[in-house]
């Protein structure tokens, strides 16, 4: 059974909606958590330039939530561009991340720093920029990638990528790009 936090409106035999906000609901989040295997963090502000410290406020929750409830594993989606991947970001990127999401950035990068604090089985993802197109199941992964121009990847892969590892033990304790 899968649980989700938050304001969804979807409903499924195999699936178990926990509505509430983790910036405001300690409770649905503990009962989020409960009897979990792993966490998949997916926490993101959507098309918006402005965090609202979304990552750097819920982080501390999430693991002081999963040390509670003895989730050991979490897999949490980041950005590409945030923390040392900026080194691999093309030009044109790179340019847009530093002049429209520096509030974003900063704010994935204090929760990221938290997390990597934590005693927990962390990895974190670093998708290049995201399309809604269906997935391939043809994207490259790696601590470093080469990369030009302005790099794009189905959520679908990504998500994808973010099941697999569940089981893969390949990138705990490290961050991952994900791209085509």
């Amino acid at each position: 059974l899968v649980t989700a936090l938050g304001r969804l409106a979807i409903t499924s035999d195999r699936l178990l909606v926990v509505q509430g906000d983790i910036m405001r609901d300690a409770a649905a989040l503990a009962a989020a958590l409960r009897a979990q295997d792993v966490v998949i963090s997916t926490l993101g502000r959507g098309k918006t330039f402005e965090s609202g410290g979304l990552i750097a406020t819920s982080m501390p929750r999430i693991v002081h939530g999963m040390e509670a409830e003895g989730v050991r594993r979490i897999i949490f989606t980041s950005a590409f561009g945030v923390g040392e991947t900026i080194r691999d970001v093309p030009l044109l990127p790179r340019v847009f991340i530093r002049l429209l999401l520096q509030d974003i950035y900063r704010d994935k990068n204090t929760g990221e720093q938290l997390l990597r604090r934590s005693d927990l089985d962390w990895t974190v993802v670093y998708p290049s920029g995201l399309r809604d197109r269906p997935g391939t199941g043809r994207y490259r992964v790696g601590e470093r990638l080469s990369l030009s121009g302005f790099p794009l990847i189905a959520r679908a892969d990504v998500a994808e990528f973010l099941l697999k590892q569940i089981e893969d033990r390949t990138y705990v304790r490290k961050g991952v790009l994900v791209s085509v």
